[in-house]
């Protein structure tokens, strides 16, 4: 009794600590519902009571709130291929293994990662006509040149950041959602997402003239695409600082906990807990191990055979792998491949 007692206990305040990235999870169901009544926001237990309040006040962005949770997904297991933790816990949202409710280094990039995917997204449903509720950004404040017009249709950077930050945030405002300092962790992680997000608006441009002189460029701001914002966040999450919560005056304050007092960094993520090797499986922790993971022979980086087993070795050998080979275009218009098969070397830790 007293052991389930406290698996229950343990739940309850995993899902708590991870309801700010709870909607991860309709990518289980999200997409088969039709998002055009408002009781398909209580349909999914992916959002909580918050998040289906705007729903129901948003329901046309939630198509936008759906491709954002896979994208998410995706953009993290292929950024953490080549790490020992990649990223294979948020696969089981909205059900969160315990490395993601605890404060950790790895909690921190998914938050981050999942609230500026989500303003991306908005971002660009806006530029592309999908959503009634907005259209391009307008022209920007800077002055245009004589070389170049500002036109095109821009991403709405503005109302992305705007509706993005008001679902991610949305539990996380409320005091019963957690404790103070894993609060201020999430909220602040999710402003720096969305601040590398801000920092990847580039100008793209156009050209117009004679023969494509460009002698005119018609320019728009234009986000980067998601795989550039993981990369970023990616190496935020590799100089992360650890921190704890302070009390000032009648607030509280993150700080770093091993250095000399200053403030944090609007754009460095932080994380309250230290994290496991994930070296070995813990189901207490939420580590899978390395078992069974391929690595690189021959690198020397994070994928390396050496650091990704551990250094309990590693076993190696070989498959037949069939690809196209030996192409040819034919006019007009196709082309014919042969099949070549020939022999890979794997390596995968012991």
């Amino acid at each position: 009794m007293k052991s389930l007692l406290m698996t229950s206990l343990l739940i309850l305040t995993s899902a708590r600590l991870t309801a700010g990235i709870s909607w991860l999870g309709l990518t289980v169901n999200g997409s088969s519902v039709g998002w055009n009544e408002t009781q398909h926001c209580r349909l999914l237990h992916a959002l909580v009571p918050d998040q289906q309040q705007l729903c129901r006040r948003n329901l046309e962005l939630m198509r936008s709130v759906v491709r954002a949770a896979e994208l998410t997904k995706t953009s993290c297991t292929h950024t953490f291929r080549d790490m020992r933790w990649n990223c294979s816990s948020v696969e089981r949202a909205p059900h969160f293994s315990p490395d993601l409710a605890k404060g950790t280094r790895e909690s921190a990039f998914v938050f981050s990662l999942s609230a500026a995917v989500l303003s991306h997204t908005i971002s660009r449903a806006c530029s592309s006509g999908e959503l009634p509720s907005c259209s391009c950004a307008p022209p920007p404040a800077e002055q245009a040149s004589p070389e170049f017009r500002w036109g095109g249709c821009g991403d709405n950077l503005h109302f992305g950041l705007q509706m993005g930050a008001a679902f991610s945030d949305a539990t996380l405002n409320s005091r019963r959602s957690a404790s103070p300092a894993v609060r201020l962790m999430h909220l602040h992680n999710n402003a720096v997402g969305r601040q590398a997000l801000m920092d990847s608006l580039e100008t793209k441009c156009k050209c117009h003239g004679v023969s494509g002189s460009c002698s005119v460029k018609t320019c728009w701001k234009s986000l980067l695409d998601v795989g550039h914002v993981s990369a970023q966040l990616k190496a935020r999450y590799l100089s992360a600082t650890k921190v704890t919560a302070r009390q000032v005056g009648t607030r509280r304050y993150l700080v770093p906990r091993d250095m000399e007092v200053r403030p944090v960094l609007d754009t460095e993520l932080v994380y309250l807990v230290s994290s496991p090797d994930y070296c070995t499986s813990n189901a207490k922790h939420g580590s899978y191990g390395t078992i069974d993971r391929q690595c690189n022979k021959t690198s020397s980086g994070s994928g390396s055979c050496n650091l990704m087993c551990c250094g309990r070795g590693y076993n190696t050998y070989t498959e037949q792998v069939e690809e196209r080979c030996h192409c040819r275009y034919h006019w007009c218009c196709y082309v014919t491949c042969k099949k070549c098969t020939h022999t890979v070397e794997r390596h995968v830790c012991k």
